[in-house]
């Protein structure tokens, strides 16, 4: 299945989602078409006759080409709380999000799926985002926002990608805390604690200018 990558993040709001459409659009600048994905998204609004996600609208919004919206979000949660809880009424089905998955792989030459929380977070009443992830056979993009608590939290995740057998690409430090003290230091710290290498610095920015952040990328990532 791989002609993409699993976006993962140390917690829920990070940046996975402004880090998912940097990505996007790196991929574009560098001649491919690309689609992304939310297979489970909490805190959705009614519209256009079905639930939908800010954060999976703006996914739908950068891919190369128009798709539809429950192929990028299959199962849209109207209360804002982990998708187990929102969802118990019609869980994530493994089988659906696959099919969702490979139908999006014909339509791009890379196909990101970003997660929902961190690691561990439940999608249903069995599995995690772990789980999801390796049932797709990704490599997986750690997204560590730079806030207090980053280095305990980027080690501990990105020790549990690397238990699950999954290979990581790489990790993205997402600026996120315009007040963050000692910012380059933390980042330091994690680029000298954490072997996967570091993708690139998304500074801070009221407003996502994600052409120009997509030009902060490692050029070395394909």
């Amino acid at each position: 299945m791989n002609n993409g990558y699993f976006i993962t993040g140390t917690d829920t709001d990070v940046g996975k989602t402004w880090a998912t459409v940097t990505l996007m659009h790196y991929f574009r600048q560098q001649g491919r078409t690309v689609a992304a994905m939310k297979p489970v998204a909490s805190g959705c609004v009614w519209q256009d006759g079905q639930w939908q996600n800010a954060d999976a609208l703006l996914l739908q919004h950068h891919a190369s080409s128009p798709l539809p919206y429950p192929l990028i979000n299959p199962y849209a949660y109207e209360e804002p709380v982990s998708p187990h809880l929102a969802g118990v009424a019609n869980p994530a089905q493994m089988e659906t999000i696959i099919s969702r998955f490979q139908t999006l792989q014909s339509h791009a030459d890379r196909v990101l799926v970003e997660g929902a929380g961190g690691w561990y977070a439940p999608i249903n009443a069995e599995h995690d985002i772990s789980d999801l992830a390796f049932v797709l056979g990704l490599p997986v993009i750690l997204v560590v926002a730079i806030r207090l608590g980053c280095i305990n939290h980027a080690k501990l995740s990105h020790q549990a990608i690397t238990l699950s057998g999954l290979p990581c690409a790489g990790w993205l430090a997402v600026c996120n805390d315009a007040t963050m003290r000692q910012r380059e230091a933390n980042i330091a710290t994690l680029t000298a604690a954490l072997p996967s290498p570091l993708l690139g610095v998304l500074p801070y920015q009221a407003t996502a200018d994600f052409v120009g952040l997509a030009g902060l990328i490692t050029p070395g990532l394909r």
